[in-house]
């Protein structure tokens, strides 16, 4: 798989679920994106599997709503999928630490982080590590820059180096390998249990605010856990885009809406051909 065709496929995606009403055949989409059907075809399937239109389908509200999941019998869902080493994901590999109080009160004071860029199927992101786990994973949206000023701004004490070379390698383990992670989080408690929770939903299942206040034994929580949520800064492996609005509505994304669509339906099409092949 071209890695580098997802930045093709996101403006595909985005032009499908504004226009999804009128059904855009490939002849539309071919004219829109200045291409012949065959090459827009070609790069779509071998970047997701099936055509453009089939893959907007799964992102309709009236099929997300239908994933939903009641959040209370997670771990029931998680046994009868028959999860086995060979269908993992990233979030079922991870160990999830977090800072101890005197650390998160001297904001990450003496902590050494090393950084650098990856390319994933999903597009470019900025990873940074520390010897005690993975502590940041932020797609780039606008330019590497930002995104480091923001990981120093989060940890502004820590010493912060550049190790690219590092960074591949971990980079390669991680979304290659499957190898196992682990995670050094600066978080409130009240963060971390959100970001837990949102660690055992499933690839290729969604749920909303509410759901993740039951599992976390708080349900009028939603606006704090939306916030909650918002401030995750470990994309993809904590699999925050799998959380949406209860009325179908995807909603927003701190590394932008397409890929948040992106992900969703590049899951689903994924967990569907996985239960397919089991039957």
């Amino acid at each position: 798989m071209n890695e580098n065709n997802y930045y093709k496929i996101e403006k595909i995606i985005n032009y499908l679920t504004e226009n999804f009403k009128e059904q855009p055949g490939l002849d539309t989409l071919a004219k829109e994106f200045n291409t012949n059907q065959f090459h827009l075809q070609k790069i779509f399937t071998e970047w997701v599997g099936i055509s453009p239109k089939k893959f907007v389908q799964y992102l309709t509200s009236n099929y997300l709503k239908n994933k939903i999941l009641d959040f209370k019998n997670i771990d029931q869902l998680s046994d009868n999928a028959g999860l086995s080493a060979q269908s993992r994901v990233y979030d079922l590999f991870v160990n999830i630490e977090g800072l101890t109080p005197n650390e998160y009160k001297s904001f990450g004071e003496n902590i050494v982080i090393e950084y650098g860029t990856y390319l994933t199927v999903f597009g470019d992101c900025l990873i940074a590590i520390t010897e005690r786990g993975l502590t940041h994973l932020s797609f780039i949206t606008d330019n590497p820059e930002s995104n480091l000023q923001a990981l120093k701004k989060q940890w502004f004490k820590s010493k912060i180096i550049n190790n690219q070379e590092k960074i591949s390698k971990i980079g390669a383990e991680i979304f290659r390998n499957n190898e196992k992670i682990n995670l050094f989080l600066k978080g409130t408690r009240f963060q971390l249990k959100v970001w837990e929770a949102i660690l055992k939903i499933p690839e290729g299942n969604l749920v909303t605010y509410q759901g993740i206040g039951e599992i976390i034994s708080n349900p009028k929580a939603v606006r704090a856990i939306g916030s909650a949520v918002g401030a995750n800064n470990i994309g993809l492996i904590i699999p925050c885009h799998r959380v949406i609005r209860k009325s179908g509505i995807i909603g927003d994304y701190r590394w932008g809406s397409e890929r948040k669509k992106a992900l969703i339906g590049f899951e689903m099409v994924k967990s569907e051909k996985l239960n397919a092949s089991r039957r």
